[in-house]
């Protein structure tokens, strides 16, 4: 076990220490992002306008797919929905070398569109989707949530309106102007070892029996490693010493970035101290892999990566 971790205090860091190829769902570079761009209004109405271009509805929290196998439901300029103006489209970047643009769904294009497909829950999705069309719908997700919760400006109050092809928005008020870019918050989440067990816990409200790692959201001035320490020792009761960092994920419900790590832990005594947890356990790799209890996290979140790496280091595999 002592392989899968390297002392923080080196500075280092493991990506994908699982061998395992591909990456977490959600994450991946499959969009050109081509920040330089979004500053272009003339470039942005020519790309708005062109018929190579594609658009990704995005109806309350939910992507529009179709197929069997599931897939997006792209559209084309001509099936955008009349009430779709062009300052509410946010461009998102290049996808498989086509601009790509999100918009949200009103109520009076909901009845057209539905008829395209069905409009699902990325966690449902997730797994079922193309790796790159998961990764673009989550782009497109987060940033729709992004704008319908900032529509004024947080310093004055003033109306705030679209930037840079949605990727900002800036306040109307000629004494203000203040821009605000979409939020990210990071978070934490790691898998607890000493070894022969992992430590996992679970919420009151998960179905009967689901157990998952520890997590938590990084707080002002704290370093990654220190929230680590932090929340697991509030959740749990439980110190720990080496952590190593596996890997990311973006998780757009709405706006989290999930750090992933491995940490060896050095107690073993578990309580709950803030009682944010309604239990916590240590778990072997058999009693995971085996019928019955516990449920483990869905295989579309990084939480299920991490405990998967860790009953892959104990097979020898």
């Amino acid at each position: 076990m002592a392989d899968a971790f390297r002392d923080s205090a080196a500075q280092d860091t493991i990506v994908d220490p699982t061998g395992v190829e591909g990456h977490n769902v959600f994450a991946g570079a499959f969009v050109d992002r081509i920040g330089e761009l979004r500053k272009n209004p003339d470039w942005l109405a020519g790309a708005i306008a062109g018929a190579d271009s594609r658009f990704v509805p995005v109806w309350e929290d939910k992507c529009l797919v179709s197929g069997d196998p599931s897939h997006v439901e792209f559209l084309d300029r001509q099936r955008l929905p009349p009430t779709v103006a062009d300052p509410d489209l946010v461009f998102l970047g290049l996808f498989r070398d086509r601009p790509a643009f999100a918009f949200a769904v009103d109520t009076a294009a909901y009845p057209m569109l539905r008829k395209l497909g069905e409009f699902q829950d990325l966690r449902v999705l997730g797994t079922l989707l193309p790796p790159d069309e998961a990764n673009l719908a989550a782009h497109a997700r987060a940033l729709i949530l992004w704008h319908a919760a900032q529509r004024y400006c947080g310093r004055c109050g003033t109306q705030a309106v679209p930037e840079a092809g949605g990727n900002a928005r800036r306040c109307r008020n000629a004494n203000c102007k203040q821009i605000a870019f979409p939020r990210v918050d990071p978070a934490i989440i790691v898998l607890v070892s000493d070894g022969r067990r992992c430590l996992l816990g679970r919420q009151g409200g998960w179905p009967e029996g689901r157990y998952s790692t520890i997590a938590g959201f990084v707080e002002p001035g704290e370093s990654l490693e220190d929230a680590v320490r932090r929340e697991v020792y509030e959740e749990t009761n439980i110190r720990v010493g080496r952590i190593a960092y596996h890997s990311s994920q973006p998780w757009p419900f709405p706006s989290s970035l999930m750090l992933g790590f491995v940490a060896e832990a050095s107690s073993t005594d578990i309580v709950l101290n803030d009682r944010e947890l309604e239990d916590a356990r240590w778990f072997t790799r058999e009693e995971l892999v085996g019928p019955g209890l516990p449920k483990l996290p869905f295989r579309v979140s990084i939480a299920r990566r991490l405990v998967d790496h860790w009953i892959k280091l104990g097979s020898g595999d």
